[in-house]
């Protein structure tokens, strides 16, 4: 599910769930680069694997996320090949990247605390990238087959709108341009997975083969679930009631 409420105490509660894994998101929520590590710290001690977005494919802020202590990375609005090349290459150290040393300063060498972290870095690090427009699907194939992306995933919502169907996920060309990008996926030899909260859809996506999923978020629990509340308790608002921003 997502953590999008830059809360460590909810991304806490959510870790304990039973769910596989989390999506702390920096791409539409207030998360920070503190937030991010408070949260970090606060699942850490569940079985769950924690993924996190940036809000922008940038070597810079990947490099500043990656020294948090961040392992598992999901790359927005990666349209090309070249565009996943540049993920690849911010997440890794020279010689196969361009990642700054600052180990010694980082909670994620525990501050040269892990032996030989600068050689082993690269095989703790997960570089995923999302597929969510209309070019991105015509390139899937070159990048998914990009060396150093291990593996996909295909955003729904921002695809639809580049093909003129904004919030319209369920389209059927929506539908058919993500089942066309997990073909290609495991054509690659690359896990792939899909946003899908409609459980319809997401078992469909299942069973066309998605290796993970995203099915909720905490903010649209607690939304639905406040509403939920409130709409078994309390009366219908009269005319004239203007409700609060």
């Amino acid at each position: 599910m997502w953590v999008c409420s830059a809360s460590p105490l909810v991304a806490e509660i959510c870790a304990g769930s039973g769910l596989d894994w989390l999506l702390i998101d920096a791409e539409h929520s207030p998360n920070g680069l503190e937030a991010i590590l408070a949260q970090l710290q606060a699942v850490r001690s569940y079985p769950v694997t924690a993924v996190v977005r940036p809000p922008v494919n940038d070597a810079v802020l990947i490099k500043q996320y990656l020294d948090l202590g961040v392992q598992s990375l999901l790359i927005p609005m990666v349209h090309t090949a070249d565009d996943a090349a540049a993920a690849v290459a911010a997440a890794h150290y020279p010689p196969l990247g361009i990642r700054g040393v600052g180990s010694a300063l980082a909670r994620s060498a525990r501050w040269n605390r892990i032996p030989d972290y600068l050689a082993r870095a690269s095989e703790t690090i997960t570089v995923m990238v999302q597929i969510e427009s209309r070019e991105a699907v015509e390139n899937a194939a070159a990048i998914a087959g990009t060396d150093g992306v291990d593996a996909v995933f295909i955003g729904p919502s921002d695809l639809a709108a580049s093909m003129g169907l904004l919030g319209q996920q369920e389209h059927p060309d929506v539908v058919a341009a993500v089942e066309h990008c997990i073909t290609v996926a495991k054509a690659a030899g690359k896990p792939v997975g899909v946003n899908a909260f409609a459980e319809a859809t997401a078992r469909r996506y299942l069973e066309a083969g998605v290796d993970f999923i995203l099915v909720g978020a905490d903010v649209a629990l607690l939304a639905r679930g406040s509403e939920a509340l409130a709409a078994k308790y309390i009366p219908e608002a009269g005319p004239g009631t203007t409700a609060s921003y």
